[in-house]
């Protein structure tokens, strides 16, 4: 253990289940909202995921509104729910996330494996209420706009991925485990070549997070997952490879990774 990783005792903090009760969420709802890094977790010391303090729980439960805000603040929706949430057509709003106006904040796969994604509700409604989206709301999208869509931008993908490395990266503990989280959004060839070192490359494998589960390992779904969370642009590629090097040079500096 890093000697920066901070943990807490069983008596200080509360399972994930248990706080959700407490908390008036389902699990999924608290999951998300550590996630936005709206709930502070902390690592287990007996090495069983994450933990919420009580003193987070005390905190979250003095906010005004609770606990319909916090349940509020963390609700999801879908294409058709999130269009009418901002009062257009379906085709409209997927437009606008194509386009990466709306950002996903979560997915799944449905029983046909089509990735389904998901959208603060809170997200959305402030886009639908600020003046300057008025016109993009309901005029004719710009021309420029019109073009990408019409060259198959879809930015829904990349843009999951930059949340989620956002998630990897607060819970991030140490600089290995930085270096870790930017690597896991990227594929194990351009891996190898940032860390051509094969002793360092099984240290850094470490601390490189699995991507979200969805179905059985090897299964359709979850290679499907595994490439939704893999960097495919090459300009994301590019500054992923570059901000591990930097990563990594500062984790050698802590301790070296060689036959770790």
């Amino acid at each position: 253990m890093s000697a920066h990783t901070v943990t807490a005792s069983p008596a200080e903090t509360c399972a994930s289940g248990r706080a959700a009760r407490e908390l008036g969420l389902k699990r999924g709802e608290l999951d998300l909202a550590a996630r936005l890094g709206r709930i502070r977790t902390v690592p287990d010391e007996g090495g069983g995921g994450r933990r919420v303090p009580r003193a987070e729980l005390d905190r979250l439960r003095a906010e005004p509104g609770f606990p319909e805000a916090l349940r509020e603040s963390v609700r999801t929706v879908g294409t058709r729910e999130a269009a009418e949430l901002m009062e257009v057509a379906p085709t409209r709003f997927t437009r606008f996330a194509r386009a990466g106006l709306v950002v996903p904040v979560a997915f799944y796969l449905n029983r046909y494996r089509a990735v389904v994604w998901r959208y603060l509700a809170d997200e959305l409604r402030e886009f639908a209420a600020a003046p300057e989206h008025a016109r993009l709301l309901h005029g004719p999208a710009p021309e420029t706009l019109r073009g990408h869509l019409a060259a198959g931008l879809d930015l829904r993908a990349r843009n999951w991925r930059g949340r989620h490395l956002g998630f990897l990266l607060r819970q991030a503990e140490d600089p290995w485990q930085r270096a870790g989280a930017l690597a896991a959004l990227l594929d194990p060839a351009h891996i190898a070549q940032v860390v051509t070192d094969p002793y360092e490359r099984a240290h850094l494998g470490r601390f490189r997070p699995p991507p979200p589960g969805h179905g059985a390992p090897g299964s359709p779904a979850a290679l499907l997952a595994e490439r939704i969370a893999t960097a495919d642009d090459p300009d994301e590629i590019a500054w992923l490879r570059s901000d591990l090097a930097q990563a990594l040079a500062e984790a050698r500096e802590e301790r070296p990774g060689r036959g770790g």
